[in-house]
């Protein structure tokens, strides 16, 4: 009776992750912390989300074969939030509660 063990090595393969800090005037509160919060993390590829709504910024980490920098910024743009150099979607932003709104001029900016 013979006998053969086979054995499989698993090399587990170390996944490329990024950070970066996105700046995020809406940011104004802790329930606007809170929605972005909960809305970020369920996107594809983020690994993290921090955002700190004393300091107006995001903090992200994703993995780098699924999502990008410029996808994330534009989720957030999406939500009604400036990322960056990404302006919030209109409608999106008129939708925000009122505290998520960073300025009177911005609100003035959009109806034009």
């Amino acid at each position: 009776m013979a006998l053969t063990a086979f054995s499989t090595a698993t090399v587990a393969q170390k996944k490329a992750i990024q950070k970066a800090v996105i700046q995020t005037p809406g940011v104004q509160d802790e329930a606007c912390k809170t929605r972005i919060d909960n809305f970020l993390v369920h996107e594809y590829g983020v690994s993290s989300v921090k955002a700190d709504w004393r300091k107006h910024t995001v903090t992200v980490q994703w993995y780098t074969d699924r999502t990008n920098i410029e996808n994330i910024k534009t989720a957030l743009a999406n939500m009604g939030y400036d990322a960056d150099d990404v302006t919030a979607d209109p409608d999106a932003y008129k939708r925000l509660p009122a505290a998520c709104r960073h300025t009177v001029a911005k609100a003035d900016s959009i109806k034009s």
